[in-house]
């Protein structure tokens, strides 16, 4: 017989999960004002919360951790770090950063002013926070098929060209300080771009004169469907798939905690040396040095290491494995969800599980609370109260998709937790009729509501 998928590494290390009971969990939830970050992690069974510095790190990584060079300026670590995005990504000028939201706070400080307009696609929330913190628009170019999650085509996190040069011919250039290509597209349910969309993004924002910034969080995992989905494609490596990405790019943020597979980290590179010296006061101002930028010595050599570890198919293909296994038993219970499963994350429909729920009551967080009750998950709501207000208006953003994310930590979980979070969608979907009433807001900051909003139930 053909012997069964094993994943390609074995477990060194684990920690205990304590299990609650429903009752503790209806007082934990409460006294968290029904958001799911101010739990704590001690009240959570499965965190599904983010894979964003949650993963597991290798034993490469942990020895490296012991070589890491401390020195405040021109640290070795440093080096090791920008040869490898260098390797990598191709971009001769590197900054450092804590996390991906501090490379995008350098970046903007530098070339967003008042009034300009960022199109992309989906912006995610921390990305469409920094641009409208700065009274500037960004402006989404997803492709329509995104909002349709039934629809299963392989890439579904493409720019949609027409919507993005209708943005370029209205707007002169001086307007528009870049386009942000995100890889993999995670606000629309975690969906890759091709390389065919990335060059022909790129042809089209050059020849208006507007350059390329890849918002870069899972750009291995989006390498990784490039490979097993385009055409042209299956005999590269992803180092060299990689490559031909960048190769489109004038600069990158990313949150190094994805795909780097540290608990933290970040960076910014371009390719422009006059791009590179705006940057880089603005790196020293909020970060520090230009050659530690918010990171440890030891948390660079970590990160070097893991952007070599995770850009090879196995560690890949494991990983996507297992967001498919839960994606494929979902199918089984007929829980719909953003389809095809995604390359970090199951993205739940909660339109369709609570078609009844006015979006006013926060359809998404509602299910999410309901997760939570039910099995101890932790997801995140990526809906109604992640898009925040309209910053001119002031009325709540309703966007076309409720989803709740249930991203999967790298080499964390094992498939019987995977059936575990499963077991607990199907149960609340077989209950959903039962679900008829959400939350309201009660407290809730101008910008990046999500984090910290504090909610009540609705009463009917």
């Amino acid at each position: 017989m053909e012997l069964p998928y094993a994943e390609p590494y074995k477990i060194k290390m684990t920690e205990p999960i304590r299990p609650s009971t429903r009752a503790e969990r209806e007082q934990w939830i409460r006294e968290a004002k029904y958001n799911l970050f101010k739990l704590r992690s001690e009240q959570v069974t499965i965190d599904l919360l983010t894979d964003s510095g949650t993963g597991s790190m290798s034993d490469r990584q942990w020895a490296a951790m012991m070589t890491g060079d401390e020195s405040y300026a021109g640290a070795s670590s440093y080096f090791r770090l920008k040869e490898m995005v260098g390797k990598l990504f191709d971009m001769p000028y590197f900054l450092p950063t804590h996390q991906g939201r501090a490379a995008e706070n350098v970046l903007f400080s530098a070339i967003l002013k008042e009034g300009d307009i960022v199109p992309g696609k989906s912006h995610s929330d921390t990305t469409k926070g920094h641009i409208e913190f700065r009274r500037c628009h960004a402006v989404d170019c997803t492709i329509d098929a995104a909002a349709d999650t039934q629809l299963e085509i392989p890439f579904k996190g493409e720019m949609d060209l027409g919507k993005l040069e209708k943005i370029l011919k209205e707007n002169p250039k001086e307007k528009i300080p870049c386009v942000v290509l995100t890889i993999t597209n995670n606000t629309a349910g975690g969906q890759p771009v091709s390389m065919r969309n990335i060059r022909e993004t790129s042809e089209l924002c050059h020849r208006y004169g507007v350059p390329v910034l890849f918002d870069s969080a899972r750009f291995a995992e989006n390498a990784y469907f490039i490979k097993t989905r385009e055409e042209g494609n299956a005999d590269k490596s992803i180092k060299e798939i990689l490559r031909e990405i960048y190769s489109n790019a004038d600069m990158m943020t990313i949150s190094a905690k994805k795909d780097g597979v540290v608990n933290m980290g970040g960076f910014v590179a371009m390719h422009s040396e006059e791009l590179y010296r705006k940057v880089m006061q603005y790196s020293i101002m909020f970060e520090g040095y230009l050659t530690y930028g918010g990171m440890s010595g030891r948390d660079m050599d970590a990160l070097a290491v893991g952007l070599d570890e995770n850009t090879e198919f196995a560690q890949l293909d494991a990983r996507i494995r297992q967001v498919k296994l839960l994606g494929d038993l979902l199918d089984d219970y007929g829980v719909p969800y953003q389809r095809p499963a995604g390359g970090h994350a199951i993205f739940i429909d909660a339109k369709k599980i609570l078609p009844n729920l006015p979006k006013e009551e926060f359809i998404a967080q509602t299910l999410g609370i309901e997760l939570y009750l039910e099995a101890g998950i932790r997801g995140v709501e990526i809906g109604s109260i992640l898009a925040d207000r309209d910053p001119e208006t002031h009325e709540n953003r309703y966007p076309k998709l409720e989803l709740l994310r249930l991203a999967i930590p790298r080499r964390v979980y094992t498939d019987n937790h995977i059936r575990v979070i499963a077991a607990a969608c199907r149960n609340i979907y077989e209950r959903r009729e039962s679900i008829t009433s959400g939350y309201k807001i009660t407290f809730e900051t101008p910008i990046l509501r999500h984090f910290t909003v504090e909610l009540e139930p609705v009463k009917k």
